[in-house]
């Protein structure tokens, strides 16, 4: 059924940005492998990092009707998650409502369907995570959602719920803030000190060959 929901909790500031510095695959191993979204949506530019929490909408496939409303409803930070029917060939969002979006403050677009005008929404800065571009517009007719849980990207995302998106995709927040930046922190210092031990030359892979061995792995020297 159509319906706007205009109101709904958002995550403190502090607990957003504890989990904004980090890296979605950083996040995504320190909730145990949780909240990837699929790997085909991807940034149009690269060197984008993105955080805020999700203002969701729900839009027929091959119409981007509810996306002028879910930009109405935004918030500054919030990032626009969008259901679009997992359409790479439409482009319901271009140039034109990243302006929009960047007036209103609104931090980023994660869609599961193409958008148009690559190339001016590079100028623009907007970060938009998607299925690609494609030239080929939508309709603005069909009542959708805003403010409702959708599926994009394989993953249920409810409004409010963190988002974050880098060079490597998008992944939705699972765990306590708080909690999973304490996780996420040990795994950086953890590899960051790995690195330095095998750039120093003190490669070592732990018990791996004995774990080899363990499965059935031979060895002819």
């Amino acid at each position: 059924m159509p319906h706007v929901i205009t109101a709904f909790p958002r995550p403190a500031a502090a607990a957003i940005a504890a989990i904004g510095k980090y890296s979605t695959a950083t996040i995504h191993e320190a909730q145990g492998k949780l909240g990837a979204l699929d790997s085909r949506i991807k940034p149009v530019r690269q060197g984008l990092h993105v955080f805020g929490p999700a203002l969701t909408a729900q839009c027929h496939i091959g119409d981007n009707l509810m996306i002028f409303e879910a930009i109405n409803r935004a918030q500054p930070g919030d990032i626009l998650v969008v259901s679009a029917g997992d359409n790479p060939e439409q482009g319901g969002f271009g140039d034109v409502l990243a302006a929009a979006c960047v007036g209103r403050g609104i931090a980023g677009l994660v869609i599961d369907a193409g958008v148009r005008d690559g190339a001016g929404l590079r100028r623009s800065g907007f970060p938009v995570f998607s299925l690609g571009l494609s030239i080929k517009g939508t309709a603005k007719e069909t009542l959708g959602t805003v403010g409702h849980p959708v599926t994009v990207g394989g993953e249920l995302i409810s409004p409010g719920d963190i988002i974050v998106g880098d060079d490597d995709g998008v992944v939705v927040v699972r765990q306590e803030p708080q909690a999973l930046a304490v996780a996420c922190q040990a795994r950086e210092d953890a590899e960051a000190a790995m690195i330095e031990a095998f750039l120093r030359g003190e490669v070592d892979f732990g018990d791996r060959v004995g774990a080899m061995r363990a499965k059935g792995c031979t060895w002819d020297f």
